[in-house]
């Protein structure tokens, strides 16, 4: 039944400004459980969606995970995967071993879980052991006895030589003589040889004979030593074939029981041939004592460069029986999506390996799944770029552009690539869904599945049921503390009222998690065994008081006269509309005055927030949408012409949404009829042409902020609101507004027209239209009068002007 002394519009009553919850509700839902263990509350339709992604195997399907963060994307995705994970086989190891044709293109090798790390155990292993034997098997009496016997052989091949010399030497006087590796020829006379002097002092033709022989034996000795180059070589060449046999001969026991354990490994075999004949090179080069100089045994471990030569480098390793990798990659950079190559300097150079080659998340995650946050892929869009070229071609991609202009494509690696088997989640918003849909041809390709996370989730029975079971299951698990059913009622109530639904719970888990984690924070400061209800209060009051420096400002301004709102009295053409402030993390309403004045002209309605650039299109269409109001209203007969200003005053930033239509339009009334409005009512709503309100969002905000401005100046009985009537569901008010309806110091009125909000404001009936007009003295008829006199205003004008 209406409410005659509100012209035909009844005030909501307190039962209907949020639902009602109490300790009860909660223990009725906990006492008929619902046998389904489900991981998370709601979202069936992306839960379906993710199970038909992971369930197809063929290339493309994987998913874009569409929603707002907090509403549970990741914990649902991961819970999901880590189901698959288990269903799946252990992936099989990846590791790098070194080219040994080409070094820069390194040979990737594919091993069964486990196996891996096995070989890179044997590896080590046959190392240790090369390092045990060389040089020491140098120092085997065989090794030493056949080295000698082609020393001596040597050796032999150059006394002889010399003796012939020496021969030819002894037959003209003259004494062959070796010193430090050096031969020379002396005279003898008397069986002594001489000295420099001795040889001064002799007759000049003594002298000539002595100098002609030695000349004639030096000849000799060079023709006798012109092989010894040849002898050279030849004993360095036995040498060389000693030493690599003998080092074959140390080094094939060694590898023979690998290969024998690798005897079905292609691959391996196929490395461990590569390895035998570079051992033995290794060996004769690095590890034999008489080879190498002390300065090159100090500046290299022998140890360290064995390792950096021979031992496979392992990307990721598993254990038999292990789940499918589930990685979630924070920071998808390019190098720690597709791997890097890492580079070390040596005397002023850069210098890298195989073994520098570090693995990516598409690596630890070949043959599983891998997680991203879409917008961080799409920052750097070589990342995009080769990750659709990785899906595309199934290999995982490896040059990496930034490495090739930061140290030059000279010191590049090209390692083999490795074939990607690889399930990609992304998460990402709406808009970079759609846009990425629009202008990228090969986003559809890759990501054919759409997990849409909603909103809102039903507030029936069992999702409450499951709303509360995990709230506990969080605060036993995390919080160590719990919450008694006073204060779950309120955790549900916070829930509606994020969803601003009296029927709908938020899917922002996330946010009742964070409240009741802030609740347990209080509970603790009291000592309290469990968090309270007030617990819960003092947790929204304390976020509500870090984050309400800006709304305490504005109502100060108020208060002060800076901005000019009245909640008393009457004016024509000024109404108080409510506006939502969306700052940071926060949201609050505040009341904000507009007005309108008419005069006789033919401008038609001019929106002055739209002339200064500061109303933005959806607001400009609200204020057009008053013309086709007046129009259908008032003009059916004559020709509607009025010049009439808009604005909402005292505003300086920009103005977006045609909630404030409904405002305008009656302070347009008001300024038309000249009938004063209240002003201690304040009004919301968007308008059609005809007449009708509709919903709006932020409704609790918008009333709060009135209601504290009226509290804050004193409640007088005769404040309220006016709302659309289909935003009643949307209604999760809190506990103070609540108060002062129940005491009748405040209202709340549901309006469906123009007519109703219009009367509401005015005190006067509207009137209906009959017969070509409207009841005398009514509302609309004021407004027609004066609406018809301006248009004979402007006419009479403009015939004079003719």
């Amino acid at each position: 039944m209406k409410d005659k002394s509100n012209n035909g519009v009844t005030p909501l009553s307190a039962n209907a400004l949020a639902p009602q919850i109490s300790a009860n509700h909660v223990r009725t839902c906990l006492a008929h459980p619902y046998p389904e263990d489900l991981p998370f509350i709601g979202q069936q339709r992306a839960d379906s969606a993710l199970e038909f992604a992971l369930g197809m195997q063929l290339p493309g399907y994987n998913a874009y995970v569409m929603g707002e963060p907090a509403l549970g994307r990741f914990t649902l995705v991961q819970h999901k995967l880590q189901q698959h994970a288990k269903e799946r086989e252990t992936p099989r190891e990846w590791l790098y071993v070194n080219n040994y044709d080409d070094h820069r293109e390194p040979i990737a090798l594919l091993m069964n879980p486990g196996e891996g790390q096995v070989l890179v155990d044997d590896i080590d292993a046959l190392l240790d052991e090369i390092l045990d034997t060389f040089p020491a098997a140098f120092d085997n009496p065989g090794f030493q006895r056949k080295k000698k016997s082609i020393d001596r052989e040597f050796e032999d091949k150059y006394e002889d030589a010399l003796a012939a010399v020496e021969d030819l030497a002894n037959a003209r006087s003259v004494e062959l003589i070796e010193d430090e590796n050096n031969v020379g020829f002396v005279p003898i006379v008397n069986n002594q040889r001489l000295s420099d002097e001795q040889f001064s002092a002799l007759d000049e033709p003594t002298q000539e004979r002595f100098l002609d022989a030695i000349a004639e034996l030096e000849d000799a000795l060079i023709d006798a030593l012109i092989e010894l180059p040849k002898w050279k070589r030849e004993s360095s060449e036995a040498l060389r074939k000693l030493k690599k046999s003998t080092a074959e001969a140390a080094i094939k026991p060694l590898l023979r029981e690998l290969e024998h354990k690798y005897a079905t490994h292609v691959g391996v075999l196929r490395y461990l041939k590569d390895l035998r004949s570079e051992l033995v090179d290794t060996v004769l080069e690095w590890l034999d004592e008489e080879q190498g100089s002390e300065d090159n045994k100090d500046e290299y471990d022998r140890d360290e460069m064995l390792t950096e030569f021979f031992a496979p480098n392992l990307l990721v390793s598993f254990k038999e029986d292990d789940p499918a990798p589930v990685i979630y990659e924070p920071n998808p950079t390019f190098g720690n999506l597709f791997g890097k190559i890492e580079y070390s300097t040596s005397q002023g150079s850069l210098v890298t390996s195989y073994r520098s080659i570090q693995p990516g998340a598409l690596h630890r995650a070949n043959g599983g799944y891998l997680i991203m946050d879409a917008e961080k892929v799409m920052t750097n869009a070589q990342v995009w770029d080769g990750l659709k070229l990785s899906l595309k071609t199934h290999q995982i991609k490896n040059d990496l552009p930034y490495q090739d202009s930061s140290v030059g494509s000279s010191f590049t690696l090209r390692p083999q690539l490795i074939p990607l088997d690889v399930k990609v989640i992304l998460l990402g918003s709406r808009d970079l869904y759609y846009t990425l849909n629009e202008y990228d041809e090969e986003f559809a390709e890759h990501f054919r599945v759409l997990a849409d996370f909603d909103y809102y989730l039903p507030g029936s029975d069992k999702y409450q049921y499951q709303f509360i079971t995990k709230v506990i299951e969080y605060c036993r698990e995390k919080l160590k503390i719990e919450p008694n059913n006073e204060a779950m009622a309120l955790l549900l109530r916070f829930s509606h009222r994020q969803a601003e639904h009296q029927q709908k719970l938020s899917a922002r888990f996330a946010d009742v998690l964070e409240l009741v984690a802030e609740a347990s924070f209080y509970a603790r400061q009291d000592s309290s065994e469990q968090i309270l209800a007030a617990h819960v209060e003092e947790a929204i009051a304390g976020k509500e008081y870090r984050t309400g420096q800006m709304s305490e400002n504005m109502l100060s301004d108020i208060r002060e006269g800076h901005i000019l709102i009245d909640t008393q009295g009457e004016a024509v053409g000024i109404v108080n509309g409510l506006t939502v402030l969306h700052v940071g993390d926060t949201s609050f309403g505040t009341p904000a005055r507009m007005s309108a004045s008419v005069y006789a002209g033919s401008d038609g309605v001019i929106d002055i927030e739209r002339e200064a650039e500061l109303g933005k299109s959806i607001h400009s269409k609200g204020v057009m949408l008053l013309t086709g109001y007046l129009g259908n209203k008032y003009a059916q007969d004559f020709s509607l012409t009025l010049s009439a200003n808009i604005a909402i005053e005292q505003s300086y930033g920009y103005i977006d949404g045609d909630s404030a239509s409904l405002a305008e339009l009656c302070a347009l009334v008001s300024s038309i009829t000249q009938v004063p409005i209240k002003q201690g009512i304040a009004l919301t709503g968007s308008i059609n042409q005809r007449g009708e309100v509709q919903a709006i969002g932020g409704v609790n905000e918008k009333i709060e902020g009135f209601f504290k401005l009226c509290q804050m100046r004193g409640l007088d009985t005769h404040q309220g609101v006016i709302i659309p009537k289909s935003n009643c569901l949307n209604l999760v008010l809190n506990q103070e507004v609540i108060s002062a309806v129940e005491q009748g110091k405040f209202h709340i009125y549901p309006v469906s027209s123009v007519d109703e909000a219009l009367s509401l404001l005015t005190g006067k009936q509207c009137g209906q239209f009959h017969q070509g007009q409207y009841p005398e003295g009514s509302l609309h008829d004021l407004a027609m009068k004066r609406l018809r006199a301006i248009a004979d205003i402007v006419a009479g004008e403009e015939e004079k002007d003719d």
